[in-house]
């Protein structure tokens, strides 16, 4: 580490221990290494955070973007680009082997967490097996070092949390170009992400409901809870300010929510802030049931909310003594944990009931 980050990250630990937080160090750490986030001010560049000096070699201790994903016979791994008018992404599409001739059951687009790839996030979440088996087509859009140095969503930035503007249209735009070329049923969009991923997701289905019909944000942070980094350091460590009043895009979408009960990255707290918005958004008379098990030696809490038909509209996952990882994720991935309910799983079941059927 560089003296540049030293000193930024002391400059940061000084200034969260002037508002009372013990553990400013600590958090700084995972900050910078997980969110992509600065306790000194960064160059904006089109309202994005562009690279900070002196974090690009931090990359090298973080992210796996080498990672080899196992394609079956049949299968394709797409690269592409997408350019349009508010910047330009690469991303890899997944086409099962299993899709034949007639249109694909759905559409995921999967936004990896800080420091990670599109490829280490496939491989940890092991979203192209449940591809394969439901005849999916997953999207996992690239993060820019340039827009970000730690490769993370600009959740957090006032330019990216609107509808038509930044990474929101980048990503819309992507899946948008999705939907036509594989004939998919518009019904069956959706979109998940983990931490700032997740954050994203949420954005995106607050923004453009009229695109996803469900989200799955799995350890993220809900909509306008940050506009600047150090409100950005407050809402993850579950101490956010008033949150910025939901813009009315339509009515609100589905959305399934994965939490750690010990994630000490981002708050538990903020999953339930996350179901809560979803709620005042959604229906307004609701069925509400609750269930607690355990799998892989881990004990969770599942709360699902749906209309009075049984439509399925909310599900919340509370998973005890999982930290700032995926759910039943592949140990080939980073930010993973393999010994708990599989989040993928169960997303892919949340998503693909619209026709009301039993969650």
């Amino acid at each position: 580490m560089n003296d540049f980050t030293a000193g930024a990250m002391r400059r940061a630990t000084e200034s969260l221990r002037v508002k009372g937080m013990s553990s400013a160090n600590d958090l700084v750490q995972r900050t910078l290494a997980q969110h992509g986030l600065s306790g000194v001010p960064a160059q904006k560049t089109g309202g994005s955070v562009s690279s900070l000096p002196g974090l690009d070699s931090l990359m090298s201790q973080f992210g796996r973007g080498n990672a080899e994903v196992d394609i079956p016979q049949g299968a394709e791994f797409r690269e592409d680009v997408f350019s349009g008018s508010t910047g330009s992404r690469q991303y890899r599409t997944y086409v099962p082997s299993t899709l034949g001739e007639n249109p694909p059951e759905g559409i995921i687009l999967m936004l990896h967490g800080c420091t990670q790839t599109a490829e280490d996030f496939a491989i940890g979440t092991g979203m192209n097996d449940l591809a394969e088996a439901h005849r999916l087509i997953v999207i996992y859009p690239q993060q820019s070092r340039g827009s970000n140095a730690q490769s993370c969503w600009n959740w957090f930035s006032k330019g990216d949390q609107k509808r038509d503007r930044g990474e929101p249209a980048i990503l819309a735009g992507i899946t948008r170009e999705a939907v036509v070329k594989f004939r998919v049923d518009e019904k069956r969009v959706f979109v998940a992400g983990l931490s700032a991923g997740a954050a994203m997701a949420v954005i995106l289905g607050i923004t453009y409901p009229d695109v996803f019909a469900a989200v799955g944000a799995h350890s993220g942070l809900p909509y306008g809870v940050a506009s600047d980094v150090s409100s950005a350091f407050s809402a993850m460590a579950g101490n956010a300010a008033n949150a910025q009043p939901l813009p009315s895009h339509g009515p609100g979408v589905r959305m399934i929510v994965f939490h750690g009960g010990a994630d000490s990255t981002v708050h538990p707290g903020n999953g339930d802030k996350i179901m809560r918005n979803a709620m005042d958004e959604g229906p307004r008379e609701t069925l509400e049931t609750e269930e607690q098990g355990t799998i892989g030696g881990k004990s969770f809490t599942r709360r699902v909310i749906s209309t009075l038909d049984g439509s399925p509209t909310f599900e919340q996952w509370r998973v005890d003594g999982l930290g700032h990882a995926w759910s039943g994720g592949y140990s080939g991935g980073s930010y993973t944990d393999p010994k708990a309910p599989n989040a993928s799983a169960e997303m892919v079941r949340f998503f693909l009931a619209v026709d009301g059927s039993q969650v």
